[in-house]
């Protein structure tokens, strides 16, 4: 009788593990949330011109002349 070999010849390397491919999702939808939060303006103004007050106010919030 003849022999029916079922499967590969080699052997397949081996699958990455479940805590990578959860990992690298939740990295994947964390990226993307930020992304469209800083595209769609949902966050509020944010960044170093936030803490600078405009050029025509000084200290205090006193308006130069």
């Amino acid at each position: 009788m003849s022999q029916t070999h079922v499967g590969p010849d080699r052997e397949s390397p081996p699958s990455t593990p479940r805590w990578v491919k959860v990992f690298g999702i939740i990295v994947i939808v964390l990226v993307l949330l930020v992304g469209i939060i800083m595209f769609t303006g949902v966050g509020g103004q944010h960044g170093p011109g936030r803490h600078i007050p405009p050029s025509s106010v000084t200290k205090h919030g006193v308006q130069q002349p």
